[in-house]
């Protein structure tokens, strides 16, 4: 099983960035997918969730309305569209699947909201 995470990196406070999660080695429509951050000295946390079949999508409020979960079955990759991105957004972004109790984490990818 493999998640590999891209598309963080340095940004200026207002922009945006796409993360991207490619799944390998599981059925990947039969997970719920997840993205969590972790920022420096902090704990993870749920930024967003969505459902196997792309139905259901879930945020923490304090990124509701500038991020969107999307995913695409047929590519096993999920999404995070980031866009009005603040300074408290920098973190080390996760990407999770589940499906009962199993479990699987991504490496995790850098974003860093600086001017």
């Amino acid at each position: 099983v493999q998640l590999v995470e891209s598309g963080g990196g340095l940004v200026q406070p207002g922009g945006s960035l796409r993360l991207s999660c490619a799944a390998s080695g599981y059925t990947f429509s039969s997970y719920a997918m997840s993205w969590y951050r972790q920022p420096p000295g902090k704990e993870r946390e749920l930024v967003a969730a969505i459902g196997s079949n792309g139905d259901s999508t879930n945020y923490v409020d304090s990124v509701k309305g500038r991020f969107t979960i999307s995913r695409d079955n047929g590519k096993r990759t999920v999404y995070l569209q980031m866009n009005s991105l603040k300074s408290e957004d920098s973190a080390v972004y996760y990407c999770y699947a589940q499906r009962g109790g199993l479990r699987f984490w991504g490496q995790g990818t850098q974003v860093t909201v600086s001017s």
